[in-house]
């Protein structure tokens, strides 16, 4: 999985662009990025070669994503401005970037037909790319640019507004971060204090010495149970009590503290800094906030970090929050580690709704406890006569994984719900793989249209923008009532519901009716 050195890298490029002027696409290097790093082998920047743009837009570009002809300049500027960044900064040679400028100008009068050839389209794209820009991978992540209204806070009934499950770290990470954090050395260095400081310290002074213990009623103050309980006291005093702008330098956004992080809790990710500016501004009644400076206080407290343009709660400010929500008797679960679960348990957790961040780190080190056969084995054995939503992910999984999974793949063919996404996984690289059947092809298009039904259901309109420019044709709509499938009569709604063409539109309903029909005999 790509998301460290990806994220590392999309941070890098930011603060080069931001340095030198220069306009940068993030989101289109950091496909670019991704998909080299799952499909070619790249593991750092400097990774990146003449051939791998070949690979990369002639190949996988348009194989795995959704994307119209006229995009292709977009993504040709995107790979243009990654070369100029890996030469700026000395991750490739000059005579290397000279070499992929000229790779790059022999593809890009050939990408756009590259992108229009349907003959390129992997499964996942052409069977239909319904629910969004990355098919199956969404039905896992989070979606690009998606973020909570942090404007209104929510419900404080623990009964209309239950907690999400969230990870926390483990006792060694959290006291190892909180060695690090500049408030927490201060306070337990000698010498005057500041206000703020001096507050914490009669605080954890006033602490009466049977509550020094850990959780668990054990360990001083000066133990690890001890550390941390003092820790989680200091959180639930900033968050809960009146610091009168002692914490962030505006008691109008002290006052907001609680359900600022209360927020951020809840999103388990980071969310960009420009939404939790138009938060405090929101909480200072229209003033002026300075962002960037409350931030800074908020990370020297050891309570948000900052990567880039995005902001949220540190693994201790997740722990202590959690604490302070069950001393409260809120209900506040903890998730499990799903790289520890067997195959179905990663697919349920990862059902159960997972920030992308945390959903690639799960997976790759479940992935990196199991050979590429064992996890093929494991996860497909566990999608055979699974929902279509819950073999989307194990097939997404599965696609990760290279030609050493072959023999376990190649046993998918006999299961009649795996065969068709087996063919797939074959034919993708270039290994004997019979054809699809027209039975299969008809079983497949509603198995994948039947993964985007969750999404489609959150976003009937990019639902139907996706189905407008990759749907599935009418010849073959008309068609579909015949499959033996859960879902098929479903899906024929949603896209008779969807459809902007009236036409194909009307088929969709008319096929959905005869689905129904056959199922009712």
């Amino acid at each position: 999985m790509s998301i460290e050195w990806v994220n590392q890298a999309i941070d890098d490029l930011r603060a080069w662009g931001r340095a030198r002027g220069v306009e940068v696409d993030a989101d289109e290097v950091r496909l670019l990025c991704d998909y080299a790093s799952d499909y070619l082998n790249v593991d750092e920047p400097g990774d990146f070669t003449p051939e791998t743009f070949d690979e990369l837009l002639l190949s996988i570009y348009p194989r795995k994503v959704i994307a119209p002809p006229e995009s292709a300049p977009q993504t040709v500027a995107a790979a243009r401005t990654l070369v100029d960044h890996l030469e700026d900064t000395g991750q490739v040679c000059g005579r290397t970037a000279a070499a992929m400028r000229e790779r790059i100008a022999d593809i890009e009068p050939r990408l756009p037909e590259a992108l229009a050839d349907e003959a390129n389209f992997g499964m996942a794209k052409s069977l239909f790319s319904s629910i969004g820009p990355e098919s199956l991978e969404q039905s896992i992540t989070i979606p690009s640019g998606e973020v909570p209204d942090l404007g209104e806070a929510p419900c404080e009934c623990p009964g209309c507004s239950p907690l999400p499950a969230v990870r926390t770290a483990s006792p060694e990470e959290l006291l190892a971060g909180l060695a690090d954090v500049p408030l927490w050395a201060e306070l337990r260095g000698p010498g005057p204090h500041y206000d703020l400081v001096a507050d914490l310290r009669r605080l954890l002074d006033a602490e009466p010495p049977d509550e020094q213990g850990g959780p668990d009623g054990h360990g001083g103050p000066d133990e690890p149970g001890g550390t941390l309980r003092q820790w989680a006291r200091i959180v639930a005093h900033l968050v809960e009590h009146d610091t009168g702008g002692a914490v962030t330098g505006s008691a109008d956004t002290d006052h907001e503290l609680y359900d600022l992080f209360d927020m951020l809790y809840r999103v388990r990710t980071r969310v960009p800094i420009a939404v939790v500016g138009e938060y405090l501004e929101e909480a200072a009644d229209g003033g002026e906030t300075d962002v960037t400076a409350t931030l800074d206080r908020l990370a020297w407290c050891g309570l948000v970090e900052v990567t880039g343009d995005d902001a949220g709660l540190t693994p201790l400010a997740v722990w202590a929050l959690r604490e302070h929500y069950l001393t409260l008797g809120i209900d506040a679960p903890q998730a499990p580690d799903l790289a520890e679960a067997d195959a179905t348990g990663l697919i349920e957790g990862l059902l159960d709704g997972v920030p992308a961040e945390v959903a690639e780190d799960d997976i790759a080190r479940w992935l990196g406890r199991r050979s590429p056969a064992e996890a093929a084995a494991e996860l497909l054995g566990a999608a055979s006569g699974a929902p279509a939503v819950a073999r989307g992910i194990a097939v997404t999984i599965v696609d990760q994984l290279g030609v050493e999974a072959e023999t376990a793949v190649r046993g998918g063919l006999d299961e009649p719900e795996l065969r068709p996404h087996a063919i797939h996984w074959l034919a993708a690289r270039g290994l004997p793989a019979p054809s699809l059947t027209q039975e299969e092809l008809l079983w497949v298009s509603v198995d994948m249209l039947a993964l985007a039904l969750p999404a489609a259901e959150e976003d009937p309109d990019v639902f139907s923008e996706n189905m407008a420019a990759s749907g599935p044709p009418a010849h073959l709509i008309e068609e579909m009532w015949q499959v033996d499938h859960p879902d098929v009569v479903e899906v024929l709604e949603l896209l008779g519901r969807s459809l902007a063409d009236a036409t194909v539109a009307k088929a969709a309903r008319k096929a959905a009716f005869k689905a129904r029909s056959r199922a009712i005999r």
